[in-house]
């Protein structure tokens, strides 16, 4: 048996990870050997019928859970380790991997013998006839893309105990010899805790279990209480930002700058505006400031790898600029606050000048304010920072998790679309380079935040369908975008549709889908 650092350099091979669909196949069939070991360890070991639970991901690595009757089992190092030996051995023998397409009733006969109650709920909902069932062994599986068509073509994993569960290391698409590193975060990790007892308090915690309330005309009530949960948190940080505790007496200090930061299309003009707005109800007088106002002129914007100019990296803001605005602020002092023009490419100087009062508290939005750049030379604790992100933790069924990347991807489709004037194609085309972005800038600061929120919807994929489907129905054969669209078509095929007319007008959906009630 391999030990562990030594996996590396007993196993070699020639996989190519570098296009993003051999990927993800190669993190479904890691998936795959992992879940089968994991179900058979527990079952052999502790006599438990165990489900297996790949619940999101963490700096890209795999973070799951091991559930007896609801509760997480908890493996020691060694036991863990003895996991690992036992993928290994399947990697080593080259364990054969089989495909077969059979009718849904024939899988749903497998899929119910091996306990696989989430995949028979899910069968329940498709439209088509057959399915590709996948064989390990004696062990089967459905994964909603394709597998390798070898186990020993998995040559790069490491499992690690964390937390209630394991945390399962990939390699890294760009340098298929590595393995991700894995840096604990810890803030990150308590959003994810919290939207999963979110997911169990509603009853759903994967695509059948919403088609079920969707099916059954139990959606109103979903959505009702999804929208609740996200009032309920953002009144909570509005009382934390006001310096109160819950029952409205003082714990500290006002925080006077709050900074709210998040990937594209998370949700954060809107979700700034519902904060503004519990703000005011704490007796805060809030003024909100889009960070994009301090760009650079386009004359002096930095140009990226790819030839363009770069709007995403921190050297496209004057951050001088800004920091002394916000000091001048804050001591009181009245500033001439700019407007940048997109069309023209200049800051513009409109008359909007402000001057802040004992109550008044700054609220500003942009991809870059975490960064301490952006706030040097403000002591830290007039500062109160966000993270904001659209985190999904709705799984398809227990092995086939929704990245969180894809739900930000279809919003921003359909927003770029209804306010923008961009085709599917287009976004699908720019979207590597937002990710590039994204990590270079935004996901490094994540832990700098005070607090993060989840500005996910568990219903909202099941409405954007509507929109996005037939914007992905218009790319052909033949264009460069094709294959990511289809692969997004199938995707939303495992949703029944949610008509956009139960969705409130103050949704922070709405910011995508449009018709809300804040200015966009």
């Amino acid at each position: 048996m391999p030990k562990k650092g030594m996996c590396l350099k007993l196993l070699t091979g020639d996989t190519q990870l570098s296009n993003a669909e051999t990927y993800r196949a190669y993190v479904r069939t890691l998936i795959f050997l992992y879940t089968q070991c994991a179900g058979a360890y527990v079952k052999t070991h502790m006599g438990l019928d165990a489900r297996v639970l790949i619940l999101h991901s963490l700096d890209f690595n795999l973070y799951s859970e091991i559930r007896y009757r609801g509760e997480p089992v908890i493996l020691s190092p060694e036991q863990i380790e003895e996991i690992e030996d036992m993928m290994w051995e399947l990697v080593r023998k080259d364990a054969p991997l089989r495909k077969t397409n059979m009718t849904l009733p024939e899988a749903d006969r497998i899929f119910r013998a091996e306990g696989r109650d989430d995949l028979h709920r899910l069968l329940h909902y498709r439209s088509i006839s057959t399915i590709n069932l996948y064989s390990l062994g004696s062990h089967h599986d459905y994964f909603y893309g394709p597998i390798l068509d070898k186990v020993s073509r998995v040559r790069r994993f490491d499992l690690i105990p964390y937390k209630d569960g394991i945390v399962v290391r990939t390699p890294a698409p760009d340098a298929p010899d590595t393995l991700r590193r894995f840096v604990p975060k810890p803030h990150l990790f308590s959003v994810f805790q919290q939207s999963r007892e979110w997911s169990r308090m509603t009853g759903v915690e994967n695509v059948s279990a919403l088609n079920d309330a969707i099916s059954e005309g139990r959606i109103d009530e979903l959505i009702q209480v999804s929208e609740a949960l996200h009032a309920k948190n953002i009144a909570e940080i509005a009382v934390k930002i006001a310096g109160k505790r819950e029952d409205g007496r003082a714990q500290g200090s006002l925080k006077r700058l709050v900074l709210v930061a998040g990937p594209s299309s998370s949700g954060k003009t809107t979700f700034s505006q519902k904060l503004c707005i519990q703000l005011k109800a704490e007796g805060m007088k809030p003024h909100l400031i889009s960070m994009d106002n301090y760009f650079h002129p386009r004359r002096m914007l930095p140009f990226g790898p790819d030839g363009k100019q770069d709007f995403e990296g921190i050297d496209a803001l004057d951050t001088q600029l800004f920091s002394e605005h916000m000091q001048a602020l804050l001591k009181g002092q009245t500033v001439d606050l700019p407007t940048y023009n997109f069309v023209s490419g200049e800051r513009e100087y409109r008359g909007e000048s402000l001057q802040m009062g004992d109550q008044d508290v700054l609220v500003v939005e942009g991809i870059h304010g975490l960064n301490a750049l952006v706030s040097e030379g403000i002591p830290r604790d007039q500062i109160f920072k966000i993270y904001i992100s659209c985190i999904t933790m709705l799984g398809i069924d227990d092995h086939n998790r929704i990245p969180t990347t894809d739900s930000r991807l279809l919003r921003r489709m359909v927003r770029d679309y209804q306010h923008r004037n961009y085709s599917a194609a287009d976004t699908l085309e720019r979207w590597p380079s937002v990710r590039a972005g994204e990590e270079k800038n935004i996901f490094p600061f994540q832990e700098e935040a005070d607090v993060m929120f989840n500005s996910s919807h568990l219903y909202e994929l099941a409405v954007l369908k509507n929109y996005a489907e037939p914007l992905l129905f218009r790319i052909r054969p033949g264009e460069e975008t094709y294959d990511e669209a289809r692969r997004l078509i199938r995707f939303l095929s495992y949703f029944l549709s949610v008509s956009s007319e139960l969705v409130p007008r103050s949704s922070l959906i709405r910011e995508f889908i449009g018709g809300g009630s804040y200015h966009q």
